[in-house]
């Protein structure tokens, strides 16, 4: 009887649950506070502050199922994905964790009571691999198991010894693998580490040590432990499946493919409903967590992987969208275990059917460029890695799709050319997934007993508190952490505040506010007295700078909401500035939001405003807030307990922030830009406040002037600036018109007088503002009718152009394309375009005349 993945994930949990390890819900896929990761590629990345002792743990044991995804360079299962069957982009891992609590006895006794006695996996199948020179884990196996100890194999460092970075805490690892086969009979301690079928499932990492910058191990004044099994395999093994693609993860995803496209799994072995099923998840799970596909970063390796599965989709006949279908399957399948995934889902589906729309315009053109440029090739051949970039920068074709097309007609791509054209966006996508760190501590002076700063700021604007530790930077400015403090570390879009710490003989300027584990540290600068005298002081925010703020903050709840209102539950907030002077929202939405719903979002924020509400604050578990209804955000990471910011009936969101008491505090709202920043990301900034007023004054002294300068009343002047703009409009048209027919005569002449190189006419000339170069070399050819080349030199935008034009009957001997790639290199530059017109673009434009020369001695040399 099969068991089901939800059963299997929560008796995982449960069972360390039992044995006292608190549950921790799953970190964001897309770390927002982790700038050395794109995506959230192990369970250990949101415990990293306790292993690197930034942060001290509320429970020592945790248990938990992290969302992880690896796509791109040292992690980087892509190409196998969907050919084998237990590779995948995003998978689960689970984990149990010890910090500094239990340590290898436990932690081994464990794995093999899960696995044996309540999984009741067959022991013959099982094997453990240990690290070279841990001796001390061989043993432990040994002791608190019953496992064969033929079947306890060493391995080195490649293969048993986990590494954070090239420094920091490092550990052996004792990996456990589950033979596949069909045959028991069969196996052989050569096979694991080697063949498919000895499936490594559960990796037991003991943090012992700590590599310094000189390489040498020291050891952890508290050993850790750290535990990642692969959800996905675990599924399949204990169903008795050699693939995970068989288990219920994936088998509603594969069957709505085949009744979507047609196509059952027979076709193409398969293999194109393995990777759509796969990058479905890997899509829809980003997207949840906040990322947004997009030509950088994070963002390029989701445009990639969904361009992909479009390209697999074509395999499948299918040119129309469909992949975003798949969404609702994916949420009855894993919605319940990861919520986020119900909440998002009409915003799922619109990104990906969104992205699918767009590549699919230009995935044909593209795929007929492919077919040009292969057609020429051999098996073996290799496709210029120009060719490659081309497809990439006009079609939208990820490198590694164009290789996935080489690969299926027996070619290659020179990959290192292509690099040389994009290294900057290949830079950031190789380097998704390398592990740096990046967490230094500066070098602290302690005066007081090191504590988790506490945060007084929600009540009171001053505090009395202890000096902690200080730090001095190079520029004599300092860094302050206090016991208790009312200033509000930068979270959630808030800046930091600003204000003074006092005390007797000593001020200090506070200009912004970080949070690092559970210290507040204050960064400024002394202006009076020193501070190694210090250890009582006075913490004062500026109230006038927080009160603007406060007032900003709750508008930004009250603009979310009504948006979501007016555009669709799709809206999502993703990224936020909350500042004294203004707010500014970002928000997932795939067109422009036009004058009218800006005019009513507004209406509604200060509809809010003027009933002068109650904006409560309680504090709640997440999980009674979640099913209060509260929203939670992309790129917030929310403990247990949270704090909810409720406007009864309107609004209410999980939000550490500082808010005002009632609605009308915000006096009022005013919308002052719209704008695109990224594909199906706007970005709204607003007012609030006295800024308003500020704003309308400003704005009232502009439209004086306006009166002023048109000599009209208010209401005149739309029909007065319409009546000047047509104006414009008919010179403009007269001027162009003008200019046409001085060019057209000067055209004449040129071509009159035109240098005679045997039977052919040649204009080498440089002109000024010669309008469209294409028409110009038409006017050109028209003029010559035969036996006829020009090449034209402008400036355009202080940049230097060319433009050679070639009669029909010529362009066997001269190519224009040719002509003007030589000449933009002259320039700086370079260009192409067709045999008869084409054209180019350069640098430098003291060296216009020099190219032109250097052209004219071409096209010479090819007719001589």
């Amino acid at each position: 009887m099969a068991i089901l993945s939800t059963e299997i994930r929560q008796q995982f949990i449960e069972f360390f649950k039992e044995k006292n390890h608190h549950f921790i819900r799953s970190s964001s896929v897309v770390p927002h506070e982790d700038p050395t990761l794109l995506f959230t590629n192990a369970g250990m990345n949101q415990f990293k502050p306790y292993f690197l002792d930034l942060e001290v743990p509320e429970n020592k044991r945790a248990v938990n199922s992290q969302k992880c995804i690896r796509v791109s360079g040292k992690h980087n299962d892509l190409e196998e994905v969907g050919v084998d069957d237990y590779h995948h982009t995003f998978f689960e891992m689970l984990g149990n964790w010890s910090f500094g609590d239990y340590y290898k006895n436990e932690a081994i006794a464990w794995a093999w009571e899960l696995l044996t006695k309540v999984w009741k996996l067959d022991k013959n199948r099982l094997w453990v691999t240990i690290f070279e020179d841990d001796d001390e884990s061989g043993e432990v196996w040994k002791e608190v198991t019953d496992i064969a100890p033929d079947r306890i194999l060493k391995f080195g460092h490649k293969d048993n010894f986990w590494e954070m970075g090239d420094t920091g805490p490092c550990g052996p690892c004792t990996e456990i693998h589950y033979f596949t086969g069909e045959d028991t009979s069969k196996q052989d301690a050569s096979g694991v580490n080697v063949l498919p079928e000895y499936r490594e499932i559960w990796n037991l990492v003991f943090i012992q040590y700590n590599r310094d910058e000189q390489g040498k191990l020291n050891d952890l004044n508290s050993k850790h432990v750290d535990t990642g099994a692969g959800f996905e395999r675990l599924v399949a093994i204990l169903n008795g499946k050699s693939s995970n693609y068989e288990t219920d993860l994936f088998i509603p995803l594969l069957d709505k493919i085949c009744d979507l496209t047609g196509k059952d799994l027979n076709f193409k072995e398969g293999i194109p409903h393995r990777v759509i099923s796969d990058h479905l998840r890997m899509l829809a799970f980003s997207l949840a967590d906040g990322a947004m596909p997009g030509n950088e970063g994070r963002g390029y390796v989701l445009r990639r992987v969904l361009r992909r599965a479009a390209r697999f989709g074509r395999m499948l006949e299918m040119k129309t969208p469909f992949i975003y279908k798949l969404t609702s399957i994916l949420v009855d399948i894993m919605g319940d275990a990861f919520p986020e995934l119900k909440e998002k889902q009409s915003h799922i589906e619109k990104v990906i059917q969104a992205e699918e729309s767009s590549f699919n315009e230009t995935l044909d053109r593209g795929l007929e460029i492919y077919a040009k440029l292969s057609s020429s090739l051999s098996k073996g051949d290799s496709i210029a890695g120009e060719d490659a970039f081309r497809l990439y920068d006009t079609f939208g074709f990820p490198l590694d799709l164009t290789e996935l097309l080489a690969r299926e007609d027996g070619f290659t791509v020179n990959v290192d050319e292509f690099n040389t054209c994009m290294e900057k966006q290949k830079d950031r996508a190789r380097s998704a997934g390398k592990f740096k760190l990046s967490l230094t501590e500066a070098d602290w002076t302690l005066v007081g007993e090191e504590s988790p700063t506490e945060f007084t700021g929600y009540n009171e604007s001053k505090s009395d508190a202890k000096l902690i530790k200080y730090a001095k930077s190079d520029n004599n400015e300092l860094e302050l952490v206090l016991d208790r403090t009312p200033f509000y570390a930068e979270s959630g879009g808030q800046i930091g505040d600003k204000g003074k710490i006092t005390a007797e003989n000593f001020c200090f300027s506070v200009f912004d506010v970080q949070k690092s584990g559970n210290e507040y540290i204050h960064f400024g600068r002394v202006e009076e007295g020193s501070i190694e005298k210090v250890n009582s002081v006075r913490a004062e925010i500026d109230a006038d700078r927080r009160n603007n703020i406060r007032r900003n903050h709750t508008a930004t709840h009250l603009l979310h909401q009504a948006l979501r209102e007016n555009l669709g539950e799709h809206v999502q907030q993703a990224g936020s500035l909350v500042a004294p002077d203004l707010l500014r929202f970002d928000l997932t939405h795939y067109e422009q939001i036009s004058s009218p719903q800006l005019r009513e979002i507004e209406a509604k924020v200060n509809d809010i405003i003027l009933q002068n509400m109650n904006v409560e604050t309680q504090i709640k578990s997440y999980e009674d807030a979640k099913s209060d209804g509260a929203m939670s955000l992309f790129g917030e990471k929310y403990e247990d307990s949270v704090r909810v910011i409720n406007v009864p009936g309107f609004s209410m969101e999980l939000c550490g922030g500082t808010h005002v008491k009632r609605t009308g505090d915000i006096g009022a709202l005013r919308i002052t830009s719209e704008s695109a920043i990224a594909a199906g990301v706007r970005r709204i900034t607003a007012v609030t406040g006295t800024a308003v007023h500020d704003l309308l004054n400003h704005q009232e002294g502009i439209l004086a002037e306006v009166k002023s300068a048109l000599k009209c009343a208010e209401s005149e002047i739309p029909s007065h600036l319409k009546a000047m703009l047509e104006q414009r409009k008919l010179q403009e048209k007269q001027l162009q018109q003008f200019k046409q027919s001085s060019v057209s005569s000067l055209v004449g002449q040129l071509v009159s007088n035109a240098k005679e190189v045997g039977s052919l006419k040649l204009v080498i000339h440089e002109m000024d503002d010669p309008g469209d170069l294409r028409e110009l070399g038409d006017q050109f050819r028209q003029a010559f009718k035969s036996n006829g080349v020009s090449l034209i030199g402008t400036v355009i935008k202080n940049k230097p152009m060319v433009m050679c034009a070639v009669t029909d009957d010529l362009t066997k001997i001269v190519q224009a394309g040719t002509i003007v790639k030589e000449v933009g290199a002259v320039m700086g530059g370079g260009g192409g375009g067709k045999p008869h017109i084409a054209t180019a673009g350069g640098s430098d434009v003291t060296l216009l005349t020099e190219a032109l020369s250097h052209g004219e001695k071409l096209i010479k040399n090819l007719v001589d």
